[in-house]
């Protein structure tokens, strides 16, 4: 038995840092394991050769500042994580390893109006079908990460009213899902996850402080503070679709007059355009168009970049975030919607704060929800297994996430 504050209890706490920093990072030097942890460059040494003759980590030569270094990352064969991201139209389902690769992902539609009994039966199908194509052992699942279009209550785990999908309410996401699977499973709503995804794979890779703004059927922050996803205490933090920019505006789905959803989510701005370019067009198309000229989307995306920036104004004013990452279908318009919103920041925000920001599109697209889901498991995962050694057994060849 250890004896706490033993040699023995010492060593396993450095041996949990160890793991627990690679395992977040997905690989990292082992002098970025030292600053990361605090531990002193020998004792990282001797824990990863430790962890390496145990068959936990894997150590690959790489480069630093143009010096040759060691990369430190999880085995491959170390267990797996799954991603399910619910969206408003689609399902969208990732499998990874704990070297933060992904082994297998796939998406389908998802009819909006489906009951939430028939959105999981479609999940659970499709983990199935993924787990077949890959061949990995279900006794290797350490976790899964649950993405949802709306607030989760944070006590209860229940979805808060949604219109985004309707009838999917007073349900326990979470929960549902690991009734099926037989497996922990962790939710969180959409934007979060989109944040957690950039800041772990994409464009906020390096910062502590992050804004993460999806402009979808709805729009909604997911909100970074001191490298942690910040959900408040009810679970509803950065609702910035709801922020009021005109009290006489159109009735937005939560009640108020006026929200910031009304006049950028796409359930608002494709009617402007529907009669000139017919009722089938997405907001992907109204980009696509506007990318090729068409003057009336390029005047809306225009439109739709200063109305967000004024919410990311009100953000840098009480936050004050190092960085704003513009996910969604929007942002493939690029500088047509991001010039808009730094000017909109520039006009509104404190110019302190204006000067430290950039904001820039994501870097995964579509991706970074359920992305984000597989750094959501990966993140609520304990070290303990890897440690006692509980995780054998062989994975196939993985692909990096961004491929």
């Amino acid at each position: 038995m250890e004896t706490p504050g033993s040699q023995s209890s010492l060593h396993r706490a450095n041996l949990e840092r160890v793991v627990r920093a690679v395992r977040l990072a997905g690989s990292l030097t082992q002098a970025e394991i030292a600053r990361t942890t605090g531990l002193s460059a020998a004792t990282v040494s001797n824990i990863v050769r430790e962890l390496k003759d145990g068959g936990t980590v894997e150590v690959t030569p790489t480069s630093a500042g143009g010096r040759r270094a060691r990369s430190v990352s999880l085995s491959g064969d170390a267990g797996i994580v799954i991603g399910v991201d619910f969206g408003h139209t689609h399902l969208r389902v990732a499998i990874g390893n704990l070297a933060h690769q992904v082994l297998a992902e796939e998406s389908e539609p998802l009819d909006v109006d489906a009951s939430s009994d028939q959105g999981f039966d479609r999940a659970e199908q499709l983990v199935s079908r993924l787990i077949a194509a890959t061949g990995v052992d279900r006794a290797k699942i350490a976790g899964v990460g649950l993405g949802v279009p709306g607030p989760i209550d944070v006590e209860s785990g229940t979805l808060g009213s949604t219109a985004i999908l309707p009838g999917w309410g007073g349900t326990r996401p979470a929960e549902e899902l690991r009734g099926r699977l037989g497996v922990p499973v962790h939710v969180d709503n959409d934007a979060n996850l989109g944040a957690l995804g950039e800041l772990v794979w994409g464009s906020g890779r390096g910062v502590r402080d992050l804004a993460y703004i999806k402009v979808a059927s709805g729009v909604g922050a997911g909100l970074v503070i001191n490298g942690k996803i910040y959900r408040g205490p009810g679970g509803t933090a950065g609702e910035i679709g709801h922020i009021t920019l005109d009290e006489a505006g159109p009735v937005c789905r939560c009640g108020n007059r006026g929200c910031l959803e009304t006049f950028a989510a796409a359930r608002y701005v494709l009617p402007l355009l529907q009669p000139g370019h017919g009722p089938d067009l997405t907001m992907e198309g109204v980009v696509r168009l506007a990318r090729d000229g068409d003057p009336g989307c390029r005047r809306v995306i225009a439109d739709v970049g200063r109305h967000i920036g004024s919410g990311v104004a009100n953000l840098c004013n009480l936050l004050n975030p190092s960085r704003v990452v513009l996910g969604g279908d929007l942002a493939e318009a690029g500088e047509l919607v991001l010039g808009p919103i730094r000017e909109s920041v520039g006009r509104y925000a404190i110019p302190s704060a204006a000067r430290q920001l950039s904001v820039l599109p994501g870097a995964l697209g579509g991706r970074a929800e359920v992305l984000g889901a597989l750094a959501l498991a990966l993140s609520e995962m304990g070290d303990s297994t890897l440690l006692d050694g509980s995780a054998t057994g062989a994975l196939p060849a993985a692909t990096p996430a961004f491929t």
